[in-house]
C-alpha cells in the first residue's frame, strides 16, 4: 500500500493507472482494510503464504469465526482470495484457504482526501506504523535469543543465524521539488518489483523480507533573531546503518 506524494488526480475509484497501480478512493474500501485485526491478518497472508481461517486464529490469537468473517470481507474488497489447497498442506479438502492478493495499490493524495477518509487513513496509519515498529523490535529480539541459546557450556557465543544482521535502515536528508519526491517515490516502488519473482524463480535461501518507506516534508522554522549570536553552520544529519555522519 502507497499514498503518492503531492500526487495529480490519477484514477476513478478502483480503477487501474497505465503504470499498473490501482487507487483505493473509496471509503468503504479504506474502512474495510483499516481494521486493525485485517491488518495482522493481511501481514500474515504476506509473510508466511496462504492460509487456512483456523491458522490464522491459532497465529494471532483470535478465534475461527472471527478470522472467517474478516476473510470474506477481504476478499469482498479484493484484498485476499481463496486458493486450492496446497499439496503439501496437512488436513482434510474441506478447509478453505486463503491468500493476500499482490498489487500495487495506492492511497489518493491527502489534498484529495474527504475529512472522514482523512480520519480513517489516520487510524490505519497509525496501528500500521505501530505494528511495524513492534515487528522489527520483536524480530531483532527473537534473533537474539536463538543467537544466546546456541551459546556452548564455555559461554562462546555458538552458530549464529545469518539474518541476525538483516535489519538495514537509514535516516537522512534531502532537497527535493515535488516532481523530483514523485520521481524518487516512483524509482522506489521499481526497485520493490524488480525483486517480485514468482515462487518458482526465488532461489533457496530466500525469506520474506518486510519493506517500508516514509518521507515528509522537514518543518519549516524561522528562528528568532539573537543579538550579538554568531550564526551556526551545521551540515544536515544523516545516519547510516553503522556509520553517523556529522
Amino acid at each position: 500500500m502507497a499514498q503518492e506524494p503531492g500526487a495529480e488526480p490519477m484514477a476513478r475509484r478502483g480503477e487501474e493507472t497505465s503504470g499498473g497501480s490501482t487507487e483505493l478512493a473509496d471509503l468503504a474500501t479504506l474502512k474495510a482494510l483499516a481494521q486493525p485485526r485485517r491488518q495482522r491478518m493481511l501481514q500474515y497472508l504476506t509473510v508466511h503464504g496462504p492460509a487456512t481461517s483456523a491458522t490464522l486464529a491459532r497465529a494471532l490469537g483470535l478465534n475461527t469465526g472471527a478470522t472467517s468473517y474478516h476473510l470474506r470481507e477481504l476478499a469482498r474488497y479484493g484484498f485476499v482470495e481463496e486458493v486450492d489447497r496446497p499439496a503439501e498442506a496437512g488436513g482434510h479438502g474441506r478447509e478453505r484457504w486463503w491468500r493476500a492478493v499482490p498489487g500495487d495499490r495506492r492511497f489518493p493524495p491527502r489534498s484529495r482526501q474527504t475529512p472522514e477518509m482523512r480520519l480513517v487513513m489516520d487510524e490505519l496509519n497509525h496501528h500500521a506504523y505501530a505494528a511495524d515498529l513492534e515487528l522489527f523490535e520483536q524480530m531483532q529480539l527473537q534473533l537474539q535469543m536463538q543467537r544466546l541459546r546456541t551459546r556452548g557450556v564455555d559461554g562462546e557465543a555458538g552458530e549464529t543465524d545469518p539474518w541476525v544482521d538483516a535489519f538495514p535502515y537509514s535516516r537522512g536528508s534531502i532537497r527535493l521539488t515535488l516532481p523530483e519526491l514523485r520521481a524518487f517515490f516512483e524509482e522506489y516502488i521499481a526497485l520493490l518489483n524488480r525483486y517480485k519473482r514468482p515462487e518458482a524463480d526465488t532461489p533457496p535461501g530466500a525469506r520474506a523480507v518486510l519493506t517500508r518507506f516514509l518521507a515528509f516534508p522537514a518543518p519549516v522554522t524561522v528562528p528568532e533573531a539573537k543579538p550579538d549570536a554568531a550564526p551556526e553552520n551545521r551540515p544536515a544529519p544523516h545516519d547510516r546503518p553503522g556509520s553517523e555522519l556529522s
